[in-house]
């Protein structure tokens, strides 16, 4: 495959995770899908979540990218080897959010959730499981879904978490992978040239 080629595929292969990404972030915003926690999100919102690592990281700071990525691999003006190393540059840009994407994601997880839970004697937001993130053991929430039933509300908070922020998780990692690649496929066509001018040579014959 030349890199031409391999550039469009790498941009159209980016484009579902992007939206995935896009996706699982907004979805954060409404645990158990009820928006009254957005409604005051500097005390019932996670702070994962505000930072926004889907939105910004490994949605905007990849979607750009693989749209240039994508056009390096057309023929036209962008067929050449100044649009192959524009696209290192772009895809450098993508790993940086999708890394972003990631450890945001990674932290969510470690940290856990923001809720209602029993401090003491008393009710009070925050996050519960925070304290424990150095007992990777079975006394971590990760491990023992009975500590789930520490967070009264919102209902299900945890594992709504942890499927989103694992999702975000596997999407950045995969967008951090496509652009290495590309950084890599993009220094080839720097070096090599695309296929463009093949291509017209053989028309012409």
């Amino acid at each position: 495959m030349c890199t031409g080629k391999c550039a469009k595929c790498i941009g159209i292969t980016l484009y579902p995770f992007v939206v995935l990404c896009i996706i699982c972030n907004v979805i954060l915003f409404f645990p158990n899908f009820d928006y009254e926690y957005i409604t005051n999100p500097k005390q019932r919102m996670t702070v994962e979540v505000m930072m926004m690592g889907g939105l910004l990281g490994g949605g905007l700071l990849v979607l750009f990218p693989a749209i240039h990525i994508q056009a390096t691999g057309r023929e036209g003006c962008c067929n050449n080897r100044c649009g192959m190393f524009l696209s290192i540059i772009f895809a450098a840009i993508g790993i940086v959010g999708a890394a972003y994407c990631f450890v945001i994601s990674t932290l969510g997880i470690v940290h856990g959730p923001t809720c209602l839970f029993l401090n003491g004697t008393d009710e009070a937001w925050g996050t519960p499981f925070k304290d424990n993130i150095t007992n990777f053991n079975s006394e971590n929430y990760l491990f023992d879904t009975n500590l789930w039933d520490k967070c009264e509300e919102p209902d299900n908070v945890v594992i709504f978490n942890i499927i989103l922020f694992g999702i975000l998780m596997g999407s950045s990692f995969i967008e951090f992978i496509l652009c290495f690649v590309q950084m890599i496929n993009g220094l080839f066509g720097c070096i090599c040239g695309t296929c463009g001018k093949k291509k017209q040579k053989a028309r012409a014959v």
